[in-house]
């Protein structure tokens, strides 16, 4: 225990007498953790976004008027063997009627136009959401047939699909750009503290030949160089969680009106804290006691 104390003693001498490597090299960690932290959270924004998106897109098959009660179930029949597919609904000529009518209601020239038509122009529409938008493709592969070619007037597909691809697209380059910018910030921090600990060994090397002349053993010379890196991460891991509930204050009334669901990347973070702030603090510690040992065998020569 009194070798403990001493190594923790020597540890805190050591950070004050580079003091200014020791904040550079928080900041460097903070940094880094920052950039994780932007990275999990643009991921789970844009992830939050294609999942509303693939909540409201439903494809929409408009058939020709000519098409009767018994096409629709024919088609619906179709669609229900499809596994792909987990909500199917119709419209009736009738409502696609009624909905024209009450949507072009202040038209006079399109209303006007629609009653010299005789009888209802409309056909029915039949709407159907699958699990994933990929599936979408394979089902109106299967529907391209001639006996159901002959049934459907329009399909409304294209533009739900080039929405869906953009965000794809999108997220893509974002989690590009945050793996290497978080792989930056790692490299560089690995340096700072690999450099920050050669320059303290390098600067009480007097007092380290003087601590194994007396007898002190390989790791409590070591010792005093873990604690720091335990020390740096406790306080990059702290400064970082304090950044982050600071911008998710900022930002969580923005996110609230782009999604209408209530969706809060502060509640997100609450629920996943213990998780987040774990696997930062066992990454960033990693980093800094792998630079220490390395920086030690080479300076200590063990």
């Amino acid at each position: 225990m009194t070798s403990f104390l001493r190594i923790i003693k020597f540890a805190f001498q050591d950070l004050g007498r580079n003091i200014g490597l020791s904040i550079m090299t928080v900041l460097i960690l903070v940094l880094m953790l920052l950039s994780i932290d932007m990275l999990w959270g643009v991921d789970v924004l844009t992830g939050e976004a294609v999942s509303l998106v693939k909540s409201q897109v439903n494809i929409s098959l408009h058939l020709k008027p000519d098409a009767d009660n018994a096409d629709v179930e024919e088609i619906k029949k179709y669609l229900n063997a499809f596994p792909e597919v987990v909500e199917l609904d119709t419209v009736s000529r009738e409502e696609v009627l009624k909905s024209f009518q009450e949507k072009h209601s202040m038209d006079v020239d399109v209303l006007g136009a629609l009653e010299e038509l005789e009888g209802n122009p409309f056909g029915a529409t039949v709407m159907f959401k699958t699990h994933e938008p990929e599936d979408y493709g394979k089902i109106m592969a299967a529907l391209d047939v001639p006996e159901y070619e002959n049934l459907i007037e329009s399909k409304s597909y294209e533009e739900h699909q080039e929405g869906i691809e953009k965000i794809q697209n999108i997220t893509n380059r974002i989690e590009k750009v945050g793996f290497w910018l978080t792989a930056l910030f790692a490299i560089i921090s690995f340096l700072i503290i690999f450099n920050t600990i050669r320059v303290a060994i390098y600067t009480h090397r007097m007092e380290i030949s003087i601590k194994r002349l007396v007898g002190a053993s390989n790791w409590f010379i070591r010792g005093p160089y873990l604690v720091e890196s335990f020390i740096f991460t406790i306080i990059s891991v702290l400064i970082t969680t304090g950044c982050i509930y600071l911008s998710l204050h900022w930002l969580d009334p923005y996110i609230t009106i782009a999604f209408p669901s209530g969706f809060s990347l502060t509640n997100y973070y609450n629920s996943h804290i213990l998780v987040l702030i774990g696997v930062q603090f066992l990454s960033v510690l990693a980093l800094t006691m792998i630079s220490s040992i390395l920086a030690m065998r080479r300076q200590l020569k063990v």
